[in-house]
């Protein structure tokens, strides 16, 4: 099978690819880093993360999961000319995106009263940059299946799907690695 034809099956457009994969390799590096730092201060970064809100995230993680299904099931229904419901699980999807920022901005606001910023510990520093550069692609996210909802061609929702589905699996690796290893 030639190169040419691995790019033809790939569902939707080559260049919502590009940003999938791209946004992928951001978040890995910024993973990447952060298990790095975290080998030169384990104690330091366990006695850190023991503040995070662990019950929040794991709620999150059903959130997002839950959204990424209505998005997919927007795709599905779209394609079989079931408009209304598919437009109503783009709404329902970027509700409960909503409802995911609503849960972290909460647990950023519990830092904040306990006197824990980005520059408090190492940990922190990470903890910041990736969960909040992930709380931006969900509030992206969350204005794109919106926008999607009202133009719902079927190539809109494929793409604002595929890229729900990239923020979906960012948070998928995001909460084990900074909530729950030791």
């Amino acid at each position: 099978m030639s190169d040419a034809s691995l790019i033809d099956e790939l569902p939707g457009e080559l260049l919502i690819w590009v940003l999938i994969v791209s946004e992928l390799l951001v978040f890995g590096a910024g993973l990447v880093a952060f298990m790095g730092v975290r080998l030169t201060d384990p104690a330091g970064f366990a006695e850190a993360q023991s503040h995070l809100y662990r019950t929040g995230a794991a709620l999150n993680t059903v959130v997002l999961i839950s959204s990424g299904f209505l998005a997919a099931k927007a795709l599905h229904w779209r394609q079989t000319d079931r408009r209304r419901p598919a437009r109503l699980a783009l709404i329902a999807a970027a509700a409960l995106g909503v409802v995911f920022l609503v849960i972290k901005g909460a647990e950023y606001a519990g830092k904040a009263a306990q006197g824990i910023a980005w520059d408090t510990h190492p940990f922190f520093t990470f903890y910041y940059l990736l969960t909040g550069f992930h709380a931006a692609h969900v509030a992206a996210g969350v204005a794109l299946l919106l926008l999607v909802a009202w133009r719902d061609a079927v190539p809109n929702i494929q793409a604002s799907a595929q890229f729900w589905h990239m923020v979906d699996l960012v948070w998928v690796l995001l909460f084990p690695v900074i909530y729950l290893l030791g």
